[in-house]
């Protein structure tokens, strides 16, 4: 029933969306789609998508939620770009994700989809080798619908203000620390996922309310299916066994990282913005304590932060693991 009734707000909520360029008839049979929604995210969009081209993604179908940065005319301009725009309330979509729904649902069908913001870049077992199309044969054959990943916040060093976001160039040059540790897991038994939690967002903004920081989570890799539906971002879906991407046995399965590139000088004015909107998630409430947290002098490196060098260096600190894939 609850499926049915995410199903019927996508249906509904996907009537709010107008299609700016729709090139969504050249999409092969087996192609890799990306889906996303953003709002005035164009620095960030020429390495964003360079990034999925390069893993294998071949076409990429966003929700422009009323940018006025230029991202729209951007995204219009990309080959293989479908773009949809709406000034909708964000908040009123469940966030995007019924928008995000109705698209998985009319053109995901079939296809391995990745849902991802336009700050998270994802990697997997051996992405440095072998192309995402290796992993998805491979998760096909293994007979598995669904991969997990850990959502790995990464951080500068010095004063996130004074780190800017660049057009064009990879911010993981700049944002290239980690917390190794510091994280819980408990398990949803209502949805049979993982929720994580901790990392630099749980010390740094939600030292004294700890389980309201935010899920480290995602299933953002999923061989879609017109019947499925995600819940919450990309936390959780129906139905439930598409949660199941770790092993209950003992051993372990497959899994990747979603890093976070978020922690850079435009967090400050972007917090702004969207607690203006208030159109964010328990009434901003991650806006609210980055609105709090953040100075001139905000610093998220320690002594015991982790600079990122490799899927393999995660994997050996447990943060991701490659399973049976080998």
């Amino acid at each position: 029933m609850r499926r049915r009734r995410w199903l019927f707000r996508a249906r509904r909520k996907g009537r709010e969306l107008r299609a700016v360029n729709d090139r969504t008839g050249a999409i092969d049979r087996d192609a890799i789609l990306l889906f996303a929604t953003l709002r005035n995210e164009k620095p960030r969009l020429p390495y964003f998508l360079k990034y999925y081209r390069d893993l294998g993604v071949q076409h990429f179908l966003i929700v422009d939620n009323g940018s006025e940065d230029g991202s729209g005319e951007y995204l219009g301009a990309q080959p293989d770009v479908s773009l949809w725009r709406t000034g909708a309330s964000y908040k009123a979509s469940r966030f995007g994700m019924d928008w995000m729904n109705a698209l998985l649902r009319r053109h995901g069908h079939g296809h391995w989809s990745l849902v991802v913001d336009v700050d998270e870049f994802f990697l997997y077992p051996f992405c440095d080798t072998r192309p995402l199309r290796a992993l998805t044969d491979w998760l096909d054959d293994a007979g598995l619908r669904s991969f997990g990943t850990l959502l790995l916040d990464v951080y500068p060093r010095g004063a996130v203000k004074d780190q800017p976001c660049i057009e064009g160039r990879n911010p993981l040059e700049i944002a290239c620390w980690f917390d190794s540790a510091n994280y819980t897991i408990t398990r949803n038994a209502a949805f049979r996922n993982l929720w994580i939690q901790g990392g630099p967002r749980a010390r740094a903004f939600f030292a004294d309310q700890p389980k309201a920081a935010p899920a480290l989570n995602k299933v953002p890799l999923v061989k879609w299916h017109r019947s499925y539906a995600y819940v919450s971002s990309t936390h959780m879906l129906l139905p439930r066994g598409l949660n199941l991407t770790y092993d209950t046995l003992g051993g372990e399965k497959a899994s990747g990282c979603l890093l976070h590139a978020k922690f850079l000088a435009t967090l400050g004015d972007k917090a702004e913005e969207e607690l203006a909107r208030g159109e964010h998630y328990m009434g901003g409430r991650e806006y609210h304590a980055y609105a709090r947290g953040l100075d001139d002098e905000t610093n998220l490196w320690t002594k015991w932060s982790e600079r990122f060098i490799n899927w393999r260096q995660l994997e050996i600190m447990g943060l991701m693991s490659k399973g049976s894939w080998a």
